[in-house]
């Protein structure tokens, strides 16, 4: 029986909810945008209005929203044959694709409007070019031709801390570039490890994933490779001041954690124990990096408290 066929008849009878628009929006990969985009926003040098960076973050996150809606969007007809995806709103006839795409349109453009207008272009323009990378580079031309779809496409997660950064300043500096290209390495392990253990859900669909392509070997090679680039590089910003001792302490410690597991991903190639040392490295790199952007804002706002 196919995963399609499993899903109630019932479903596809109902109309549209406020909770399909906001399951639209993916709002996992929403609150992981806005946290790291308020601790660069913090980080920056100089005043931040309340107000304005209110609207900063609040149109962050739409913009975020609007790429979700735009990827599920486009994205349907795979996602309705993964195990993975299947239940989302799309797929289970919750949800129209003209619905999808148009309030992804429109979020789109009220964002990065809204951003441009009322904060300042600079930001406005990188919210624009997220988005657009996210759907046409990523989503449209990479992620069904390439086993290194992440690796290209991982740039539109890393934009964010940059958009903050900016919406502070009015520009781009080589620390947000720091804080992007922490992002842009920490996504190919992230994403390859759910690879290992969702091959299959891959390989079904005939999207191009490294496992899928080039093997679970490779696979694995691949992201120790991008850990051992990742940890020294998570360890920077206390080295340019961006960060202080605490984070440089919490970095380290979490780095060798980091590198532990994608250790054992890479040694463990047998079995459940294989899939289950994918999985933690997979959950603990979503920590890994909100507790990294944590630390950096914290320390960011004791300093702003004490000054």
């Amino acid at each position: 029986m196919s995963i399609q066929s499993e899903i109630s008849e019932s479903d596809l009878t109902f109309e549209p909810s406020v909770g399909d628009f906001i399951q639209l929006m993916k709002p996992r990969v929403m609150t992981l945008v806005v946290f790291t985009a308020l601790a660069a926003m913090f980080a920056a040098p100089g005043p931040i209005n309340p107000i304005l960076g209110t609207i900063a973050i609040i149109t962050i996150a739409i913009g975020a929203g609007a790429s979700g809606a735009l990827n599920m969007w486009y994205d349907a007809d795979i996602d309705a044959r993964m195990a993975r995806t299947a239940a989302r709103p799309l797929p289970r006839g919750r949800v129209t694709g003209e619905e999808a795409l148009s309030f992804g349109g429109v979020l789109a453009v009220c964002s990065v409007l809204t951003l441009g207008v009322l904060v300042n272009w600079t930001a406005g323009v990188l919210l624009a070019i997220t988005i657009a990378f996210y759907l046409f580079v990523y989503t449209m031309w990479l992620k069904r031709r390439t086993p290194y779809n992440i690796v290209i496409g991982g740039a539109a997660g890393a934009f964010p801390p940059m958009i903050g950064w900016a919406a502070v300043t009015g520009d781009v500096s080589l620390d947000s570039l720091l804080l992007f290209l922490i992002i842009f390495m920490w996504t190919p392990p992230h994403f390859w490890a759910l690879s290992l253990y969702r091959c299959r859900d891959y390989e079904r669909v005939g999207v191009p994933m490294l496992p899928v392509v080039s093997g679970l070997k490779e696979t694995r090679r691949q992201i120790l490779i991008y850990s051992v680039l990742l940890v020294p590089l998570a360890v920077a910003p206390y080295f340019v001041g961006l960060g202080g001792v605490t984070y440089l302490i919490c970095s380290a410690v979490l780095g060798a954690a980091f590198l532990a597991l994608a250790v054992r991903v890479y040694i463990t190639t047998e079995g459940r124990e294989a899939d289950t040392a994918a999985r933690q490295l997979f959950w603990f790199s979503i920590l890994y990096l909100y507790l990294l952007f944590a630390v950096l804002l914290g320390e960011a706002v004791i300093s702003r408290i004490l000054a």
